[in-house]
């Protein structure tokens, strides 16, 4: 069995309008999915992804309106790691971010800069067979865009710890300053870095959890081999789109290991992703009190002028 490397990341948002206007127009990455925290369907979780929805692709937010800004610390993921083509994505993206306000710094092939509330990104010029996972937007020519996640690096004061579930339970081949996790069709990577003094502080702006991809029929031998390396996972838990298990890996960072499939479409057509309030159905008699809950988002696609 091999993880097919990161299946989607999940942070924090205290502001949903704020957080589609910079994903959405901003990254140009796709809203695919406007649904609910299923476990308090009274806040939006955002899907943000390549034109398919892709797992590989895949950035979500649970909005809390109102929510403090985090900081990330020990046993939080703090950084997430993007795949772009060329040194010229690299200096179109300096150009577009620097125009909306937002800081960067550039070197060595990479480029860093943080969104309005503080998560940090990277984007690095990889050389990679992988296919990649690009949204369309009529600002971003296609050949420029984000092509889905390399990785992410978290902090860990005592990254050890954590090699036996790693390398032995999950699979986490060592590579250059961390690990690679890699499938048949996808890799991503995985490292650490040492914590700050301060302590972690969930919020806006901070990572909740990794995902890693999973084949449907392999879901329940991962938790099987979690379990016999130490881990406390969760049942497996249907999430309409994909299944999920959770654990905390011995660093403190929150894991789930999703199935790839169902997928998007299970409730949407793909040309239509993202555009209405999609509930699973346990919660689809509940839609008259979670709609008035919620926040009117516009279809951003609707407002995008034509290329």
């Amino acid at each position: 069995m091999k993880l097919e490397g990161i299946h989607h990341i999940t942070a924090i948002t205290g502001d949903a309008p704020g957080n589609v206007n910079f994903y959405a127009r901003v990254l140009g990455l796709r809203l695919v999915k406007k649904t609910v925290n299923q476990d308090d369907p009274t806040v939006y979780h955002l899907f943000y992804a390549d034109e398919k929805g892709s797992p590989g692709s895949d950035l979500t937010f649970f909005e809390y309106p109102g929510a403090a800004p985090g900081r990330a610390g020990a046993g939080m993921v703090h950084r997430i790691v993007w795949r772009v083509a060329s040194a010229e994505a690299l200096e179109f993206w300096s150009e577009r971010l620097g125009g909306e306000g937002i800081d960067v710094s550039a070197g060595d092939g990479r480029l860093l800069f943080a969104d309005p509330e503080g998560l940090t990104h990277e984007l690095a010029v990889i050389d990679t067979r992988d296919e990649p996972l690009v949204a369309e937007h009529p600002e971003i020519p296609a050949e420029l865009g984000l092509q889905g996640f390399d990785g992410v690096r978290a902090y860990a004061g005592e990254p050890q710890a954590s090699l036996g579930l790693l390398e032995e339970g999950l699979g986490f081949a060592p590579s250059e300053g961390g690990w690679e996790v890699r499938g048949e069709r996808r890799g991503s990577s995985y490292a650490y870095d040492a914590p700050p003094q301060n302590p972690g502080i969930p919020g806006g702006g901070t990572v909740h959890h990794v995902a890693w991809g999973s084949q449907i029929e392999e879901h329940e031998s991962w938790r099987q081999r979690v379990l016999e390396h130490g881990g406390r996972p969760t049942q497996v838990i249907d999430r309409f789109y994909f299944r999920s298990i959770y654990f905390r890996e011995p660093s403190g960072v929150l894991f789930e290991i999703a199935t790839i499939g169902p997928g998007f479409t299970a409730d949407e057509p793909l040309e239509h992703l993202g555009e209405s309030l999609s509930l699973p159905p346990a919660y689809e008699h509940l839609r008259d009190e979670i709609e008035a809950r919620l926040t009117p988002l516009e279809n951003p696609r609707r407002r995008a002028p034509a290329r």
